[in-house]
């Protein structure tokens, strides 16, 4: 089982008003949050999953536990909070691109504490933990002391998801990203991520130095150029990015990394020492099988991922 750490909320899509009046905005709520989507993203490819998030007793936060029952993913580390569920407005760029703006201060997702830690068993195989439950605050430290507690003993992905508008302060991002960067087995970043984080910086440079630490592979995310896989042990190379009618890209990325976590588990090398010892050529169908599912999530409107058997059909 992997278990995936962080927020879980809903997006709000704004609609086009057919009636042509300014003053009328519709909007179509689906349920999200980068790690809440890599938890059913994982589930659909048929990974066991569950999620440790803290959910809303309000009626958004029982339809976010529903979807998650809906989906599979396992309830066991859930947390109950009566207090609001965040909220992130979400408008579609004419590329396709998403622009959040977030209502969460005080909401239910922040709340996990450190005296809400979990004791793991032998089933969870990892952990992931990523976007902006790594910066805002009682959530942002209880990650880090749990990555803490099990980094080397279990596998640890990482993925910034840089979200500025819950958290503006870019300084508190590099700080906590270069603390967390030196406790995962396998980081994927997007390049504008690295544009966030380091302007000024080469982004090859950067990738290069997080692996002096414990990570074995980063995988660079390119939007419509493709992606690029880091490997300690391998180099670099790239591949392209499949062809498709792109509908938005929110979500692409959640499935990149619920792929790369599904090709790990399938071939039984979802472990520290499984990492390690990825060939060339291994690492290869890591990246493709994560390209070709991103895809599909570009196809379609929202954070729709996609299941096992349409991979198997391309």
């Amino acid at each position: 089982m992997y278990l995936v750490c962080g927020e879980a909320l809903f997006d709000f899509f704004s609609e086009d008003d057919a009636s042509g009046l300014a003053s009328k905005v519709n909007f179509k709520a689906i349920a999200g949050g980068s790690p809440f989507n890599v938890a059913v993203g994982l589930r659909r490819l048929g990974v066991d999953a569950a999620l440790f998030a803290g959910l809303s007793t309000d009626y958004l936060g029982r339809r976010l536990q529903q979807v998650l029952q809906d989906e599979g993913v396992r309830p066991d580390y859930l947390v109950d909070f009566a207090a609001p569920t965040t909220l992130a407005m979400v408008a579609v760029g004419a590329n396709g691109s998403p622009h959040y703006s977030f209502r969460g201060e005080g909401c239910a997702d922040r709340q996990l504490r450190l005296e809400h830690l979990p004791e793991l068993g032998p089933e969870v195989r990892g952990l992931h933990i990523g976007s902006f439950s790594l910066v805002v605050q009682p959530i942002a430290d209880t990650l880090m002391a749990l990555v803490g507690r099990e980094s080397g003993k279990r596998l640890i992905s990482l993925d910034p998801n840089v979200r500025l508008n819950p958290e503006p302060n870019i300084d508190l991002w590099r700080s906590r990203i270069a603390e967390l960067v030196e406790l995962a087995d396998l980081i994927k970043v997007s390049d504008e991520d690295l544009s966030l984080l380091y302007p000024e910086q080469d982004p090859q440079r950067v990738i290069e130095g997080w692996l002096q630490h414990r990570c074995q592979l980063v995988f660079l995310t390119r939007g419509g150029e493709g992606a690029t896989v880091f490997s300690r042990a391998h180099g670099s190379w790239s591949v392209p990015a499949c062809s498709v009618k792109i509908a938005d890209t929110v979500g692409a990325g959640d499935t990149f990394q619920a792929a790369l976590i599904t090709w790990l588990t399938e071939h039984q090398l979802d472990s520290v020492d499984g990492v390690q010892h990825l060939s060339r050529e291994q690492i290869d169908g890591m990246l493709k099988f994560a390209v070709q599912a991103a895809a599909l999530t570009c196809s379609k409107t929202g954070p729709d991922l996609p299941y096992r058997k349409q991979l198997d059909l391309r």
